[in-house]
């Protein structure tokens, strides 16, 4: 089976569109981000110089006050967006082969995971394919993600693509969010889900 692709790879991936992961630039890109990835939780977090010059290619479009507790494992990194002050705790997996944008003064628990690619259904649409020369190959597709501003995502949550989570929003732990949550919104559960909206006068 021949490939006919009459655009980028990298341009379709991030249009949603389907495309093949094992193209040299998004194979270079994604090395890179996994070194970077390795060196920044190899690093102590007293070393503040060393660490962002590691984020200033690895996480380049950060807004100030961004601090990620080690270990991190970010699939491109590039083609994630974070406002001033977020934090995210241990384990932030970031896999961003559609652009996420994160807003401001976002917390993330540990062991949270931002997921855009997506995979078809039908088993045989998953299957290695083999271009005209046998080397093999699959097709993928994903979705943005996108999280607005003062948001809390507690311990062990799961973002899936093509989710919007509104502003001043709570996700309970160990939630598994498949689809969008307005703003002001306390969400939970798998799949999560709505619980109530939040009165921005709580106190707790």
């Amino acid at each position: 089976m021949k490939k006919d692709f009459t655009d980028t790879e990298k341009d379709k991936m991030l249009r949603g569109e389907f495309y093949d992961p094992s193209d040299k630039e998004l194979t270079e890109l994604r090395i890179r981000a996994h070194r970077l990835s390795q060196q920044y939780n190899l690093s102590s977090e007293t070393d503040a110089d060393l660490r962002r010059d590691i984020l200033d290619i690895l996480l380049p479009n950060r807004g100030k006050g961004t601090f990620l507790q080690s270990p991190v494992q970010f699939d491109y990194g590039i083609f994630t967006s974070v406002g001033e002050n977020f934090y995210a705790n241990f384990n932030f997996t970031v896999l961003d082969t559609c652009p996420i944008t994160i807003g401001d003064n976002v917390f993330f628990g540990p062991n949270c995971t931002l997921a855009t690619p997506l995979h078809f259904m039908n088993p045989l649409m998953r299957r290695m394919r083999f271009d005209d020369e046998g080397k093999p190959y699959d097709i993928e597709f994903g979705k943005p993600i996108t999280i607005g501003n003062d948001c809390w995502i507690a311990s062990n949550v799961v973002i899936c693509g093509g989710v919007s989570i509104g502003n001043n929003c709570v996700i309970g732990a160990g939630s598994v969010v498949t689809r969008d949550i307005p703003d002001n919104s306390l969400a939970a559960g798998n799949p999560c889900r709505v619980i109530r909206e939040i009165d921005p006068q709580e106190q707790q």
